[in-house]
């Protein structure tokens, strides 16, 4: 009688041991997948917003050091400024970083290239980009910003329609350069150089406008003077609407 309850026994115990590995197999299959999607979004997240994090604490610091931006036409250029403001003594804080407070904007491309001294952008120009094209402008947008087919030149009189960092989903906006981030903070009276076939050609902004990704009358607007538009995705790491900055040339 005692021994079959003894085998009764560690029957019970076999069959709770079993029991319990059942669910803890379970659970830890449960917690490693749980891991592996928050991993997989924090990845996510991570990829999507570092490019305009990135650029809004570099713009946040440049401001805190007053850095100033100041657009040179070619090295010739650079080197002369170089000379003369190397006496020149930083601030505390760009000290004690090890940050220029002056910083040379030097075109990428005197061909084809727009230099924005407020938020430090500096990108050649793709041209007779087919805005339409979503294959052609995103292998564009890899490595500048793209210049609308059909729109003008600088120096013609007419429209000119610039644009960068659109993407066809939202988790490949980190793909793409991020030289249009800060537009936001563009406001009137802000200079835009854009430097083509070896020209500088100077604008200052006039306004700005939210507009839906539908709305691309803007890219064939006509006008007999010459003005300027650069687009963007909005908000900075979405693509869910579509920022225009407006600029007119400057006479010289």
């Amino acid at each position: 009688m005692t021994h079959t309850k003894l085998k009764k026994t560690q029957l019970l115990k076999h069959h709770f041991n079993r029991i319990k590995s059942s669910e803890y197999t379970q659970v830890l299959l449960l917690r490693t997948f749980g891991n592996f999607l928050i991993l997989t979004s924090l990845f996510f997240i991570g990829k999507t917003f570092y490019l305009p994090l990135r650029e809004e604490i570099r713009f946040f610091i440049d401001n805190r050091i007053q850095k100033k931006y100041i657009v040179a036409s070619s090295k010739e250029d650079s080197l002369k400024f170089t000379s003369q403001s190397s006496s020149q003594a930083k601030g505390l804080l760009a000290s004690a970083l090890q940050i220029k407070d002056v910083e040379l904007l030097i075109p990428q491309d005197p061909n084809f290239s727009v230099v924005i001294p407020k938020i430090g952008a500096n990108a050649r120009i793709l041209s007779n980009v087919n805005a339409a094209d979503s294959e052609s402008y995103l292998e564009a947008l890899n490595s500048g910003v793209a210049h609308a087919s059909g729109s003008k030149f600088p120096g013609e009189q007419g429209h000119i329609y610039l644009f960068a960092h659109s993407t066809d989903y939202f988790w490949n906006v980190g793909s793409y350069n991020a030289i249009f981030y800060l537009l936001n903070k563009l406001e009137k009276g802000d200079e835009i150089d854009i430097f083509y076939q070896g020209q500088r050609y100077v604008y200052n902004v006039t306004g700005s406008q939210v507009v839906e990704p539908t709305q691309v009358e803007y890219i064939t607007r006509q006008s007999n003077k010459e003005f300027l538009t650069l687009q963007t995705c909005w908000p900075p790491g979405t693509t869910l609407k579509r920022l225009l900055i407006f600029a007119s040339r400057v006479e010289e």
